[in-house]
C-alpha cells in the first residue's frame, strides 16, 4: 500500500532562547491547522515586557496574532485558546484582555494555574486556528 501524501508544513520562529534550547517553533502550520506554542509576554530582547499581568497578556496575544498571520491565518480562525496563569487572582484581569481580542471570535478556551520556569512570567497563551489555506484579497 503506498504511503499517504504528507500535508505541507511550515514553522514560524520568534527566535527566543527557549525555542533554540528545547527545539521547538513558536507556531506550526500543517494543512489547515495552525498551533501556537505557549507564548509569554516577551519583548524583542527576550525579556518579560513588564511585571504587570495585563501588559504581559497583551504582548503575548500580539505575538500569537503575529505567528498566526505569518503562517497565513488570522485571529478570526482561532478555535481554541489555553491561558496559563501563575496567580489565580489575576484571572479577571487576564479575562478582560482575552475578551478585548476574542469577544466576537469566541474560541473554546481554558485557563489553568501553573508555575512557570521563569518566575517573572505571569501569564502564557497557547492557540489553535483552523483555516482553508487561501485568502482572497478584499477589494
Amino acid at each position: 500500500m503506498p504511503d499517504a501524501p504528507r500535508l505541507d508544513r511550515e514553522a514560524y520562529s520568534t527566535r527566543t532562547k527557549y525555542e533554540f534550547q528545547f527545539g521547538y517553533s513558536r507556531a506550526v502550520r500543517q494543512g489547515g491547522m495552525i498551533r501556537v506554542a505557549g507564548t509569554a509576554g516577551l519583548g524583542d530582547d527576550g525579556q518579560v515586557v513588564s511585571d504587570d499581568v495585563v501588559d504581559q497578556m497583551r504582548r503575548a496575544l500580539e505575538i500569537v496574532r503575529e505567528a498566526i498571520e505569518a503562517l497565513g491565518g488570522r485571529l478570526e480562525d482561532v478555535v481554541m485558546t489555553r491561558v496559563f496563569v501563575s496567580d489565580v487572582r489575576s484571572i479577571d484581569s487576564v479575562a478582560v484582555v482575552h475578551g478585548e481580542v476574542f469577544r466576537d471570535i469566541r474560541p473554546a478556551s481554558s485557563i489553568v494555574k501553573v508555575e512557570f520556569i521563569d518566575p517573572r512570567i505571569l501569564v502564557e497563551v497557547e492557540a489553535e486556528a483552523v483555516y482553508a489555506g487561501t485568502r482572497k484579497e478584499k477589494g
